[in-house]
């Protein structure tokens, strides 16, 4: 009679998830530096929490690195209504808003005309736009100033606007530039055979094609407005046109400053930027990293 024999079928499960994989010494290096650096960054910040709501006495007796003993909002409703914040929020808010849309429109049609329309000499003109950059503002107060006292714009938001449109285009016009100029040829091609004139190909292939590195350019451009100083202190001279630091600069005095209320002031000028940020996070990581992905 013949035996069978059976095999063993049970074999040991295998776990779901696999063990995690022990970080070498220079990921963990690499970690403890980006702490490190964060913690440097947030310090600042920190500060500013930590001695906005102190009252003037506190600060002078206890330090900056103390924990306040009150609560002292003073500072900041003073600030708030003093110096009319509000105003000087919308200001700001509105002339970084027009820098940045209308810099992107401007360096949106001057690199199409250079990148794609290949214009005669673009190599010329992209460093023409580059050399607009590395003029320093001081160059610019005087011409600007005249040109807009003769065009009755001075004390108003447009002549800010107008200039810095000029300042930011010229570096959206040099960096997309060289970006369209790497335009694949057969998506306007086939795009032309379709019947789309080069307005229609512009609206509708390139701008989206390039929307992330568009929505990068749009946020630096307002963040770089929003912290300008010296061409808005050169332009704005009356109180319903200031911006947002230079309602900070008129609570530094010659001779005594508030040094509170001008932390606390500090505290609510960063706040809308950190917003900002917080917005369009996303935006900024999808457009630094869109390069990096055919």
């Amino acid at each position: 009679m013949a035996t069978t024999t059976l095999t063993p079928t049970t074999t040991q499960a295998a776990p779901v998830q696999q063990r995690r994989r022990r970080r070498s010494t220079g990921e963990w290096v690499l970690v403890i530096l980006a702490v490190v650096l964060a913690v440097i960054i947030a310090f600042p910040l920190l500060m500013l929490l930590l001695n906005a709501f102190k009252s003037p006495a506190d600060y002078s007796t206890s330090g900056p690195l103390d924990f306040p003993r009150s609560f002292y909002t003073d500072g900041i409703v003073n600030f708030w209504v003093e110096k009319d914040f509000p105003r000087a929020l919308w200001n700001s808010f509105f002339i970084s808003a027009m820098v940045a849309i209308l810099g992107v429109v401007v360096s949106v049609l001057n690199a199409f005309a250079i990148g794609i329309g290949r214009v005669k000499g673009r190599t010329w003109l992209t460093l023409l736009f580059l050399m607009a950059n590395l003029l320093p503002q001081e160059m610019l107060v005087y011409p600007l100033f005249t040109f807009f006292d003769k065009a009755h714009l001075l004390s108003t938001p447009w002549s800010v606007i107008l200039t810095f449109t000029v300042i930011q285009g010229a570096f959206g016009t040099y960096l997309l530039a060289s970006l369209y100029g790497t335009f694949p040829k057969e998506i306007l091609e086939a795009a032309a055979l379709d019947g789309a004139s080069r307005w229609r190909a512009l609206r509708s292939v390139v701008v989206p094609v390039s929307r992330p590195t568009l929505s990068v350019l749009m946020v630096f451009f307002f963040i770089w407005t929003w912290n300008e100083f010296l061409l808005p202190l050169s332009f704005l001279n009356k109180d319903q046109s200031l911006t947002v630091p230079l309602v900070l600069e008129q609570l530094s005095g010659e001779r005594q400053t508030d040094v509170t209320t001008l932390i606390a002031a500090t505290l609510l000028s960063v706040i809308p930027t950190i917003i900002f940020f917080l917005i369009f996070q996303r935006t900024l990581t999808r457009g630094i990293t869109a390069g990096a992905v055919k």
